[in-house]
């Protein structure tokens, strides 16, 4: 199976030059300066507050939410942006992320009169809408870097390559006349 590096390394066509810096470094393809061997378990240091880290998993359910298949919630990938802004990420890096989180959650309590954590699903839609479309301040550089955060956590997750797509070694034999409708998933080899 492939494994995490591997996954990042494919995903930065996804994103073309515009890879969030963090990404690039763990993806081995920006050399980190110095960068120590990076353990698998927990973040080495604690980035967000509690009230930025509840934030922050709710909006990565709103970027991937749970269909048919499951969300960013149960792939870890907040587990995945906390790891990598602590481990992968020079102090410069989390700013966009760190604001952005706070600007959104002076933006709902302004609009919605409830904190962005609380608010629903529609409310915080409109939320990550407005930062996308630079109506907040700092809004498209946050929303930009968090997407690329959200997506390539979640696609490099087991859930991501197994579940949301077919995991196939070695695909099926050849089949000329394979309806295209028949086509359920992505595969992912």
């Amino acid at each position: 199976m492939i494994d995490r590096r591997a996954a990042l390394a494919g995903i930065v066509g996804m994103f073309g030059a515009q890879l969030f810096a963090p990404i690039a470094r763990a993806a081995g393809l920006v050399p980190a300066q110095a960068a120590p061997v990076i353990s698998q378990g927990a973040a080495s240091i604690q980035v967000f507050t509690p009230a930025q880290h509840a934030l922050m998993a709710a909006l990565s359910e709103r970027v991937i939410p749970t269909t048919d298949t499951p969300g960013a919630l149960a792939a870890g990938v907040p587990d995945y942006i906390d790891k990598l802004l602590a481990d992968w990420a020079e102090p410069g890096d989390r700013i966009p992320i760190l604001s952005g989180l706070d600007v959104i959650e002076m933006r709902s309590l302004a609009d919605n009169k409830v904190s962005a954590v609380q608010a629903n699903a529609a409310q915080q839609d409109a939320l990550l809408t407005l930062a996308m479309e630079d109506k907040i301040p700092g809004g498209k550089v946050f929303f930009e870097a968090f997407r690329q955060l959200v997506i390539t956590g979640y696609y490099t997750s087991e859930i991501g390559m197994t579940q949301e797509r077919e995991y196939l070694p070695v695909p099926g034999e050849y089949n000329g006349e394979f309806l295209y409708s028949q086509i359920n998933k992505v595969y992912s080899a």
